[in-house]
């Protein structure tokens, strides 16, 4: 076997015809002989491209919708035969078989069918079966066939040809057949998903994930890490689907952290006024609503200022100039918002460092979908945290109720600990967070930690007392004893927010009865780790 291969013959068939006729010149103008099917041999046609029909090569007609028209050996054969075997070429010759030296194969599009809300039958019929099991042949063979799956590859095969008067090298097809193996998993991680999803499976026996490279990245949440950005095709709005507008790139822990400020910062709507969240190290240091974006970030800022430096900003609205210049008064690595002004651009261009990102729209905080982690040995699946609780779903349990102002926080409280580590406390006052205690061993020190931190910014900012006295609380799990609680009283909160269904509650109620303090069980935690 040579490492260098010859290109005389290929077989074009694409959904995909970005690119298709410069391509079939570019191996016509080689000499090579191009074969095709259906829609693409017009395509080729009709660009004045001499093409044979598969049809003509196997002499059986597409049929059955074109369900069949490349499931033929004199296809596979030509694809799968070792050239320097005497048995397969013998066998080649018995049966008329021709040499196809080259592959370019891109798939039905069953994923954007399933995107668009296609309903079952059409989905079933946007299945390639011939696509991927020509590609799978051909990359099997790749010490002899090139295999190219992807359109932005077909300037690197012409590259590869001219490099190497018209062959192709072994570590090109290597690289091809990887990518193309890449792209069938992926296929069929895409249609298992969904029919596991079609037909109600919620634990499939098997479960396959796939990802798109994104972004190289230099490395990891540490230096001596490799790292990658991949995207998952699902296009939820966030950093996956926003667009860069300046910067340096963005890290493996911007990535991280930026998604989670856009998560926390999409559960507002903006039809309920401007809101900002400023996030370090995943957990939130300020989260705030306002009568403008201004305003919302200096509340969300003036919660822990020491934190926001070097943090993640992400607003649910227009990034406006007056906020821009807020913003970058202090030292700020991304900022992340759905529609950005020209004079907040103009602003942030002086910021060389800064990551300018507008995201497409805000990602839906009620919508279904799935995550993930991996542990030793394998995956945790879950459903993303979707729940949500209304003013309708509380149930005052103690003796004294909230106020409507008061039900308000406890309601802003609650959406943000569903984004703080557990265990989680979270303290509000006027729809901004005064305190936030996160990643705790123990309840009781979230909310020591929380308080304390309201105490530092009160002396920093001049205040008379910490913005926690007269507070909202919330809890992301139930206080399996009152102390937690009695560390939130305290602290001077005046109302809390917690799930219930802890052995102890009637001790946690007498205790929050005892202090005057009026208490909302959600009957929902969030646990977060």
């Amino acid at each position: 076997m040579s490492d260098l291969q010859p290109v005389r013959r290929a077989l074009l068939s694409v959904s995909d015809k970005t690119g298709l006729t410069d391509l079939g010149r570019a191996l016509a103008a080689r000499g090579v002989e191009l074969l095709s099917t259906g829609g693409s041999a017009k395509a080729l046609r009709e660009a004045g491209l001499e093409v044979r029909d598969v049809a003509d090569l196997t002499g059986f007609p597409e049929m059955m919708d074109g369900r069949v028209k490349t499931l033929h050996p004199k296809v596979h054969g030509g694809l799968l035969a070792l050239r320097d075997n005497g048995m397969h070429t013998a066998a080649m010759a018995e049966h008329g078989i021709v040499p196809i030296d080259l592959l370019v194969v891109n798939l039905y599009p069953f994923e954007e069918t399933v995107a668009k809300g296609a309903d079952y039958d059409t989905c079933i019929e946007n299945i390639d079966i011939g696509g991927p099991a020509m590609i799978r042949a051909a990359a099997k063979n790749h010490a002899f066939v090139t295999t190219i799956v992807d359109v932005e590859d077909y300037d690197s095969l012409l590259a590869e040809l001219d490099a190497n008067d018209g062959l192709t090298s072994i570590e090109f097809r290597k690289r091809q057949a990887q990518i193309a193996y890449a792209r069938t998993g992926a296929y069929d991680a895409a249609v298992s998903t969904w029919m596991a999803a079609a037909i109600g499976e919620a634990t499939p026996r098997r479960r396959v994930f796939a990802g798109t490279l994104a972004q190289s990245l230099r490395y990891g949440e540490n230096p001596h890490q490799n790292a990658a950005f991949y995207t998952d095709g699902s296009n939820r709005p966030g950093v996956a689907t926003a667009e860069q507008l300046q910067g340096k790139e963005l890290s493996y822990n911007n990535i991280n952290d930026t998604d989670a400020a856009f998560e926390l910062v999409s559960e507002f709507l903006p039809g309920d006024g401007p809101a900002c969240a400023i996030i370090k190290h995943a957990n939130p240091s300020g989260v705030a609503r306002g009568g403008s974006m201004l305003e919302a970030y200096q509340k969300a800022f003036d919660c822990d200022r020491t934190s926001a430096f070097g943090g993640i900003v992400a607003l649910n609205g227009a990034l406006d100039g007056e906020t821009a210049e807020a913003i970058s008064e202090i030292f700020t690595e991304v900022v992340i918002a759905p529609a950005i002004h020209q004079e907040a651009k103009d602003i942030f261009a002086k910021k060389k460092n800064l990551r300018l990102i507008l995201a497409p729209g805000l990602a839906n905080p009620a919508s279904a979908g799935l995550a993930w982690r991996q542990v030793a040995g394998g995956l945790l699946v879950q459903d993303r945290d979707n729940g949500a609780r209304a003013l309708d779903d509380l149930k005052v349990v103690t003796k004294v109720a909230p106020t409507e102002a008061q039900m308000q926080d406890l309601l802003f409280a609650w959406k943000v600990a569903k984004h703080v580590k557990s265990n989680a406390i979270v303290y509000v006052k006027d729809l901004a967070t005064v305190g936030v205690g996160a990643g705790q061993m123990s309840r009781v020190d979230s909310a020591l930690i929380a308080a304390k931190k309201s105490e530092r910014m009160a002396e920093a900012l001049g205040l008379p007392a910490p913005l926690t006295q007269g507070s909202a609380v919330a809890s992301d799990a139930f206080f399996p004893f009152p102390d937690g609680l009695m560390e939130a009283a305290a602290a001077g909160a005046s109302c809390v927010i917690q799930p219930g269904g802890s052995m102890r509650d009637d001790e946690v109620i007498a205790a929050a009865d005892e202090a005057g303090l009026a208490m909302v069980f959600t009957g929902m935690r969030h646990f977060r780790h």
